[in-house]
C-alpha cells in the first residue's frame, strides 16, 4: 500500500504544474543579449528573439558572463495587484521591473550565488507597475558548462502565481532538504550499527554511500558554492562525490550478496580516490567536463541496479527482494531526472528526493530480518549450551560454597589473629609495665597510684575495643572517645585541651594504623599530663591532599628540661614508643620546641592513602 502511495505521489508531482490559467498570463518569447561580467545595463544593441525556457550555451556556447533577458507584457489595471512569478534563473540573477530593481542574489559574479533550483516570486503594484506596456530585465550570470538559462515567466492572479510557487519550493527545496536530513539519519544508524559490529562491513558501505549521496543532494539546495572560491571547485566536488557515493553503494550491494571481489573492489575505489583528488587539484577541468566521468558513472549504477535486482530474484530470500523492490522506484525516478540533468526536456524539477523514505523503509526490513535470523541462531546455539551450562553451575556451586567456607575461616582466624596481636602489642605492653611497677613499688604504695595504673590499662584497652570494633569508621569517629577521656584527664590537673581538627572527615587508615595513631595521642598527651607541668596543650590534625598532619603543643617547661631522672625516663620510654608507632604509620616522629619558644612540640606526617 505504501509502495503504491509512493508511487502516486510522484507522478503526481511530475503532471506539470504551471498549466495555463485564463487569469494568467505565461510570457514564453523574450529578447536576448549577452554582456561581460561587470554589464551594470542592458546593452542597447545585439538583442535576438528566443524561445522560454532558454539555455544560451545552445547559441552561445562558450559564453562565461551575463546575459539580458527582456520581456514585456499589457498590464490592464495598475492598481490591481499582480503576482509574477520565475520559474527557473541559472545561476545566478537580477531582476529589474521598469527600470527598478526589485531582486537580487548575493554574488552575480565568481563565485556566483546558486539560486538556480527556486523560482522567484513578487506582488507587484502600482507605482512600479504601470498601465499599459511594461519592462522585464533579467540579468542572469552563469558559465556555459553548466547550463545558464531562463525559464518561463508568468504574470496574473496573485493568489494562483503565489500557490504555484509555493508548491514548487516544496517540490524542488523543502523536499531535497528532507531527502538530505533522511538520509544522513540513516546513515548515522546505520553507521552506529556497524561500530558495534564491525564484521558486519555491509553496514558500514551503505553508511558511507548514502553521506555521499547527500553531499551530491546538496548541490540541490546549497546557495553559494563555499567552501570552494569558484563554481568549477563546487561541481568537481559534486561530481566526485557522486563517483564515491556509487563505488560505495556497489561495494555494499556486493557485501549484501555475501560476495567479495577484492579486486574490483580496489579498482572502484582507486578511481573514486582519483575522482576526490582530481576535483581538488584541477577543478577547472573536473567541474565543466563533469559529464565525462558522471555519464559512464551513472550508466555503471544502472547496469549493478539491474545486476543485483535479478540476482534476488533468482536467489529467493526476502530480505535481497525488499531491497530489491526498493530500488526499483528510485531507478525509475532516476531516469526522469537524468532527462532533466541531460537537457532532453524542459523539466527542472528533481524527484529523487521521493524515495528516500522508501530505502528507508527498505534498510529497516533488512536490519529487522537480519537481526530476526541473528536471534534464531542465538537461541539454537543457547538450547545446545542449556544443558552444559546447568552442569557447569552445579560443579561451580559446590566448590563456591567450599571455597566460601574456607575464606570465612580464614577471615575469622584473621580476626582473631589481629584482636591478639593487638592485645599483645598494647594492653599485654601496658599491663607487662604495669606489673613491673606495682612489683618495684613499695609496700605501702598510695592508693591514687594503684588506682591511676588500672585507668592506665583500662583506657588501653578501651583503644584495642574501639579501633578493632569500627574497623571502617573514619579517623573523626575514632577520635571522639579519646579526646573525651584526655580532655577529662586534663582538666583534672587545670591542664586547658584545645583540638583543631581540619578536613579529616573521610579519612580511614584501617584498624592496625588508627591504633597506632590513637595511643600515639594518648601517649603524647599522658606526657603532657605527667611531665610538663603545662597550662594549654593543643592537639592538631590537619589533611593536606593525600597527607595527614598531626602536631601536640605544650606550654610546659619542656620534654628535655626534666631535673627528675625518674621523670625523665619514663618519659624517655614514652618517646621511644611513640616513634616505633610513627615508623609503623609510615612517617617520623619530630620533638621541637612549641612555637611560642616555650614547650614541646611532637610532630608527625603521615599518609592517608
Amino acid at each position: 500500500m505504501i509502495r503504491w502511495l509512493l508511487l502516486l505521489l510522484v507522478w503526481a508531482c511530475m503532471v506539470p504544474a504551471q498549466a495555463q490559467t485564463p487569469d494568467v498570463l505565461r510570457i514564453s518569447q523574450a529578447e536576448a543579449v549577452r554582456a561581460d561580467w561587470h554589464s551594470s545595463a542592458a546593452p542597447s544593441q545585439g538583442w535576438v528573439q528566443v524561445p522560454l525556457a532558454d539555455q544560451w550555451q545552445t547559441r552561445w556556447p562558450d559564453h562565461d558572463g551575463v546575459v539580458w533577458y527582456r520581456l514585456r507584457w499589457q498590464q490592464g489595471d495598475a492598481n490591481q495587484p499582480t503576482g509574477l512569478l520565475l520559474d527557473y534563473t541559472c545561476m545566478a540573477a537580477s531582476v529589474y521591473l521598469n527600470g527598478s530593481l526589485i531582486d537580487r542574489d548575493a554574488s552575480l559574479v565568481e563565485p556566483l550565488s546558486r539560486s538556480w533550483h527556486v523560482p522567484r516570486y513578487f506582488l507587484l503594484q502600482s507605482p512600479l507597475l504601470r498601465q499599459g506596456e511594461n519592462e522585464l530585465l533579467v540579468r542572469v550570470s552563469g558559465l556555459a558548462a553548466y547550463q545558464p538559462s531562463l525559464g518561463v515567466v508568468d504574470v496574473g492572479d496573485p493568489q494562483t502565481l503565489q500557490a504555484r510557487y509555493r508548491q514548487e519550493v516544496f517540490v524542488r527545496h523543502d523536499l531535497q532538504v528532507l531527502d538530505s536530513a533522511i538520509g544522513l539519519v540513516l546513515a548515522a544508524v546505520i553507521g552506529m550499527f556497524w561500530l558495534l559490529r564491525r564484521k558486519e562491513s555491509l553496514y558500514g558501505w551503505y553508511a558511507l554511500s548514502a553521506v555521499f549521496g547527500r553531499l551530491y543532494d546538496s548541490n540541490f539546495f546549497a546557495s553559494s558554492p563555499w567552501p570552494f572560491s569558484t563554481t568549477d571547485g563546487w561541481q568537481a566536488f559534486i561530481g566526485a562525490c557522486y563517483v564515491a557515493g556509487a563505488v560505495a553503494h556497489t561495494i555494499f550491494l556486493l557485501r549484501f550478496c555475501e560476495r567479495r571481489w577484492p579486486r574490483l573492489e580496489r579498482v572502484l575505489l582507486g578511481i573514486a580516490m582519483l575522482m576526490m583528488v582530481g576535483a581538488l587539484l584541477w577543478p577547472h577541468w573536473m567541474g565543466p567536463n563533469r559529464n565525462i566521468y558522471l555519464v559512464p558513472t551513472i550508466a555503471f549504477l544502472y547496469v549493478v541496479s539491474f545486476t543485483f535486482m535479478a540476482y534476488a530474484l533468482r536467489s529467493g530470500r526476502r530480505d535481497y527482494q525488499v531491497l530489491a523492490l526498493c530500488i526499483i522506484l528510485p531507478i525509475a525516478v532516476s531516469l526522469h531526472d537524468l532527462g532533466v540533468y541531460m537537457g532532453w526536456y524542459g523539466g527542472v524539477s528533481y524527484l529523487g528526493s521521493f524515495t528516500s523514505p522508501l530505502m528507508l523503509l527498505g534498510m529497516g526490513f533488512v536490519l529487522a530480518y537480519r537481526f530476526a535470523n541473528t536471534m534464531q541462531r542465538v537461541e539454537g546455539f543457547n538450547a545446545e549450551l542449556r544443558h552444559e551450562v546447568q552442569q557447569a553451575t552445579t560443579q561451580l556451586a559446590d566448590t563456591l560454597q567450599q571455597q566460601h567456607a574456607l575464606a570465612l575461616s580464614h577471615s575469622r582466624a584473621g580476626e582473631r589473629l589481629q584482636l591478639v596481636r593487638d592485645l599483645h602489642d598494647g594492653f599485654g605492653g601496658t599491663l607487662v609495665g604495669a606489673i613491673a611497677r606495682l612489683e618495684q613499688a613499695p609496700e605501702d604504695m598510695p592508693r591514687q597510684q594503684v588506682i591511676g595504673v588500672l585507668r592506665e590499662m583500662r583506657d588501653d584497652l578501651r583503644l584495642v575495643i574501639d579501633s578493632t570494633a569500627r574497623e571502617q569508621a573514619d579517623l573523626a569517629e575514632l577520635l571522639i572517645p579519646l579526646r573525651h577521656r584526655a580532655s577529662s584527664l586534663l582538666e583534672a590537673a587545670d591542664i586547658q585541651a584545645h583540638w583543631h581538627l581540619h578536613d579529616i572527615q573521610g579519612v580511614e587508615l584501617g584498624a592496625t594504623r588508627s591504633l597506632d595513631l590513637l595511643r600515639l595521642l594518648q601517649e603524647g598527651l599522658t606526657n603532657v599530663f605527667k611531665h610538663s607541668r603545662a597550662k594549654r596543650v593543643d592537639v592538631y590534625l590537619r589533611r593536606q591532599g593525600d597527607q595527614l598532619q598531626v602536631h601536640i603543643d605544650d606550654d610546659g617547661v619542656g620534654l628535655m628540661q626534666s631535673t627528675d631522672e625518674r621523670t625523665a625516663a619514663r618519659a624517655g620510654a614514652g618517646l621511644a614508643s611513640m616513634r616505633l608507632r610513627a615508623r609503623r604509620l609510615g612517617g617520623e616522629l619530630q620533638v621541637l620546641p612549641a612555637a611560642n619558644g616555650a614547650g614541646t612540640r611532637l610532630a608527625l606526617l603521615l599518609s592517608v592513602l
